[in-house]
């Protein structure tokens, strides 16, 4: 390639472990269990085949809600992050281990000392997706209940970071005593005491472990407002985008970064950018265009259109026929219920259906055909090698370092992956070819830890 700003730049690959949601086809007979060790164990081992960087794991503290009714069409079930990937530490060798926690609803002390420990006996191979709940309904869980405002969840987060980050360095390179004739195991007094007094936390905290081989373990973030992102260049070394399907758009967001970067003070390649993404293999051209339909029409269900359309009509639609018309009537203006998670906030939902009607009559389509036309769909489809130019081109002209692949199916979706678009990759010079460390950090090409420097 000529003219390229990064010509050496090699792609990183992350698997995203969702759980039950609307994009994994969780009813197609290949699918597996959703909460079986078998699926995860499956899944991981395969990424590691295909030297991904890291399995990543989400995480919800409470089950979606619409009219308080259980949204089964949506994730309706996760084993606790840290405790799957401890278990699944101990039948993998490099793959990075990245647990969801947050950060609104969890405390220093504890949630620190059990990230050290799955980096510790990892070895140095746990990261931490830290993310932030304002939501009420996920408070009710909890004593005090209630949420935190937009800027307050941030505030907390990067106190909560902050805290953290002294736990990981409060033991010395030195603590331990190296001589078998020492006095004592840990030298005296080496060990400090971590203490906060201020509007989120009032803490003394003597931490229990020391660090592991990469310092702390990898800190991840995902948000794409300015507040999420000037949060990112200021404590992530990783950051998630929305931005894995439109070349610009990830550009735009990855120049906005590495600008952020530079305004804080670190290097403009300090933080990684990983867009989740989907990707849709087939081994001929001729064949694409029907895999990905086939994809698109599983994940959206009839009760999926249903349960997607009625967010925009305000109202329970089960009573309608998913391969039949939009409702005739308008919406009811409405506030759908936060429990539900995806909103169209701040769009008139009487003006979205005037448009879908009017898409509906101008190509003849269902109310789940339009469900699938209006949808905001993320990924990359074509054959291996297709495929393998585009990921290329996009990480050499420096849109992104890589992508955080979300498999249509579990545990085999990542299959076509590491069989076919890997060796693709690998025959171009942009993807490994064997692991060269052994610590997320490394895999990643990360520099030290913040405080480490």
């Amino acid at each position: 390639m000529t003219d390229v700003p990064f010509p050496d730049a090699q792609v990183h690959f992350g698997v995203f472990f969702q759980g039950v949601n609307h994009s994994t086809i969780w009813s197609d007979p290949a699918s597996g269990s959703q909460i079986d060790f078998e699926t995860f164990r499956r899944i991981i081992a395969t990424a590691e085949r295909g030297l991904f960087d890291a399995f990543f794991l989400g995480e919800g503290l409470r089950l979606r809600e619409q009219n308080g009714k259980i949204l089964d069409l949506d994730i309706a079930g996760r084993p606790d992050a840290i405790a799957q990937l401890a278990a699944l530490a101990g039948i993998t060798s490099h793959i990075g281990l990245v647990a969801t926690q947050n950060t609104t609803y969890n405390e220093p002390a504890d949630l620190a000392r059990r990230l050290a420990g799955l980096d510790l006996l990892s070895g140095g191979r746990a990261g931490w997706n830290a993310v932030t709940t304002d939501n009420a309904w996920t408070g009710e869980n909890f004593r005090r209940g209630g949420y935190l405002d937009h800027a307050q969840r941030y505030e907390r987060a990067g106190e909560f970071i902050r805290i953290a980050r002294e736990l990981w360095d409060a033991w010395p390179d030195n603590a331990i005593a190296t001589a078998r004739d020492s006095a004592t195991w840990l030298e005296p007094g080496a060990v400090r005491t971590v203490i906060r007094d201020n509007e989120h936390f009032q803490v003394s905290i003597t931490p229990t472990l020391p660090r592991s081989a990469q310092g702390h373990p990898v800190i991840f973030q995902a948000g794409d407002s300015p507040a999420g992102r000037e949060f990112a260049a200021a404590n992530a070394d990783v950051i998630f985008s929305r931005h894995g399907t439109h070349f610009d758009a990830a550009l735009a967001f990855a120049d906005d970064i590495r600008a952020r970067l530079r305004a804080v003070g670190r290097p403009d390649d300090d933080i990684k950018i990983l867009p989740g993404t989907q990707i849709v293999l087939a081994e001929r051209e001729s064949e694409v265009e029907e895999k990905a339909r086939w994809v698109l029409e599983s994940q959206f269900t009839g009760q999926t259109a249903l349960s997607l359309v009625g967010q925009v009509w305000g109202r329970d639609l089960s009573d309608l026929d998913p391969d039949g018309p939009l409702p005739a009537e308008d919406p009811v203006p409405t506030v759908i219920s936060g429990a539900r998670g995806a909103q169209r906030d701040g769009q008139d939902p009487v003006s979205i259906a005037r448009q879908w009607r009017a898409l509906a009559e101008a190509k003849n389509l269902s109310l789940r055909q339009v469900a699938i036309e209006t949808s905001q769909r993320s990924g990359f489809q074509g054959t291996p090698g297709q495929v393998a130019d585009e990921l290329t081109r996009w990480v050499r002209h420096g849109a992104t370092h890589g992508f955080n692949i979300s498999p249509y199916l579990v545990p085999t979706g990542l299959d076509e992956i590491v069989d076919w678009l890997v060796p693709e990759l690998q025959e171009r010079g942009s993807y490994r070819t064997g692991y060269t460390g052994t610590t997320l950090r490394h895999h990643l090409g990360l520099r030290p830890p913040l405080t480490r420097r």
